[in-house]
């Protein structure tokens, strides 16, 4: 059984100083970096939006940052600018390790926004990322990065109803803690049979 690491957008936007900082989230970086040559595979995920994005605060007028809106898929959080493509925000922290065997690129569409790994946030548009584990014979993942309640979240819940044994290792990510999220999120990851280490 193959056992990759799955390192969730850990990207400047996302660090301090970032346009959607996570606190300490430059802090998960060195020890990440540490642990992926314990693993068969390394992948990476990257928030890669185009300008203007329909998930942007700034593209819904007389909206803020964190209101919520429906979409056609749902409910969306308004967010900031951030990882807007070939940006500096959107690049990986300089410190983070790059070397790994895959870079999925997730929240490209315009009109929808992709917290998850595997899908948009439609909940059926793959990213191609399952495809690509089966192609590997990858069964068993652990998952790192930010944000534990929003790209991590889902990408667990995500990988766990795809039949993938999936963990998080809640030291090696950072919360937004919007509103109480985290625990929120950190309930429905157990449900959902992802193990929490």
């Amino acid at each position: 059984m193959s056992h990759a690491l799955l390192v969730i957008d850990v990207q400047n936007d996302f660090c301090p100083g970032g346009a959607l900082a996570v606190t300490g989230g430059d802090e998960i970086v060195t020890p990440i970096n540490a642990i992926m040559d314990e693993f068969d595979a390394v992948l990476l995920t990257q928030d890669w939006h185009p300008a203007g994005h329909s998930s942007f605060a700034s593209s819904n007028a007389g909206k803020s940052p964190f209101e919520m809106i429906e979409m056609p898929y749902g409910p969306q959080v308004l967010w900031p600018d951030h990882c807007v493509q070939g940006s500096d925000g959107a690049a990986f922290h300089p410190d983070l390790r790059t070397d790994g065997d895959l870079i999925i690129r997730k929240g490209f569409r315009n009109a929808i926004d992709s917290y998850s790994a595997f899908f948009e946030n439609d909940h059926s548009t793959p990213t191609g990322l399952k495809g690509y584990l089966e192609a590997r014979g990858i069964s068993q993942l652990t998952m790192v990065g930010l944000a534990t309640d929003f790209c991590v979240y889902y990408s667990a819940v995500d990988a766990a109803r795809l039949g993938f044994d999936i963990t998080v290792k809640t030291d090696l990510c950072r919360a937004i803690d919007m509103d109480g999220s985290l625990s929120t999120a950190e309930k429905a990851m157990r449900e959902a049979g992802v193990t929490l280490a």
